[in-house]
């Protein structure tokens, strides 16, 4: 189910796990990891390309909200600001949301905008891990370094301690069986409480 309004969104009482991270972080590429459905989330060249809540219902019993990026897309100003919006109407009203996993580009050092859209999410309470994406780009020192970097400048700023974060590439499924098992070990702890 694709949707641009909350107010729309499956009226299930299942788990829901929200992807997001900046537009050409991977996010579709991972998704369709997960999942090992190819086409599940459209991979583009173009940066942006998603600009609706999409929910995916996995296995009946939890759903995987594809959400639009954050920071870079060739849209007009009008158009980001509206689906910028409805993200932030999604975080701040979704009771069903469980975990929101930030993707970030593990090749990078730490980008200002992921900091601060990570902060606002602390911020405002909103239940977060870190997934470092493209992992099979570096070697494992480089990609020891700037998680590390990530950590440390959390940990700098505002954080008391560092969110749970994972290690991924769609290339070669690194992270996929960590991923996974972490949601469904919260989907038995939900289910458990919710019995």
């Amino acid at each position: 189910m694709s949707n641009a309004s909350v107010d729309h969104c499956p009226n299930e009482p299942l788990p829901e796990y929200a992807f997001i991270g900046r537009s050409n972080v991977g996010k579709s590429s991972l998704i369709n990891m997960l999942t090992e459905r190819k086409g599940l989330a459209k991979t583009s060249g173009r940066p942006g390309k998603t600009q609706l809540i999409n929910h995916f219902k996995i296995n009946g019993n939890w759903f995987l909200v594809d959400l639009p990026g954050y920071g870079y897309a060739k849209v007009s100003k009008k158009d980001k600001k509206t689906f910028q919006k409805y993200i932030t109407n999604y975080f701040e009203q979704r009771k069903q949301l469980i975990c929101t996993f930030v993707l970030v580009d593990i090749r990078h050092e730490p980008q200002k905008i992921d900091m601060e859209f990570m902060e606002w999410m602390g911020t405002a309470g909103i239940p977060f891990c870190i997934v470092f994406t493209k992992a099979d780009k570096l070697k494992p020192k480089p990609i020891e370094k700037n998680v590390s970097l990530y950590l440390q400048q959390m940990l700098e700023g505002a954080w008391e301690e560092t969110p749970l974060h994972f290690i991924t590439s769609s290339g070669n499924g690194t992270g996929r069986d960590a991923l996974l098992e972490y949601i469904d070990k919260v989907n038995q702890d939900f289910f458990k409480e919710n019995a």
